[in-house]
């Protein structure tokens, strides 16, 4: 299972030719004391650019859809169930597939937000003041879950996952979105 395709090792090829004319051009360098700064500051923009270089080619090389999302929720244990598919719409390889899932409570949704909704209490005051008896809770979730592994073109799997509903929680918005690793 490898999650670089035939555009990444393309790529580092190129930023290795970049590499090493660099360090060529800095030991031709007259001046030595100037040798291990230019190597430094060659190695630092090459591992950069490799590093970006990544991201854009997964963005580039790696398609992956999600159909059938559907949610149902358990009321007996708290908990919401999403199921779907994932499929590789791409010409290459998909290590990870990552479902993020936000859900957000009615009021965010809508705009109709009032000022206590966005209070989040910080550390000084829990310390100062002992909380003041005001509990915390969030308006927003969002979770992460790793949902299918080597992916091959063309390929689709279906998922489930699940994880505690907050109770206070009523007629919330969903926004679902899968990326590729």
């Amino acid at each position: 299972m490898s999650a670089l395709n035939y555009w990444h090792f393309i790529v580092f090829g190129v930023i290795l030719i970049i590499f090493i004319v660099g360090v060529l051009a800095a030991l031709k360098q007259p001046e030595k004391k100037l040798r291990v700064p230019m190597i430094f500051s060659i190695a630092l923009i090459t591992s950069l650019i490799a590093g970006f270089s990544v991201v854009v080619v997964d963005k580039y090389t790696k398609e992956v859809k999600l159909y059938k999302l559907k949610n149902k929720r358990i009321l007996s244990i708290e908990k919401i169930v999403y199921t779907g598919i994932v499929k590789n719409e791409g010409n290459h390889n998909i290590g990870e597939v990552t479902f993020e899932i936000k859900i957000v409570n009615k009021g965010h949704a809508t705009g109709k937000v009032a000022s206590a909704n966005w209070y989040a209490p910080s550390g000084v005051t829990d310390f100062f003041g002992g909380g003041y008896g005001v509990l915390y809770k969030p308006q927003s979730i969002t979770k992460e879950f790793v949902v299918a592994t080597d992916l091959k073109p063309g390929e689709a799997k279906s998922f489930r996952v699940f994880f505690e509903f907050p109770p206070y929680f009523s007629n919330v918005s969903q926004f679902a979105k899968v990326y590729a690793h």
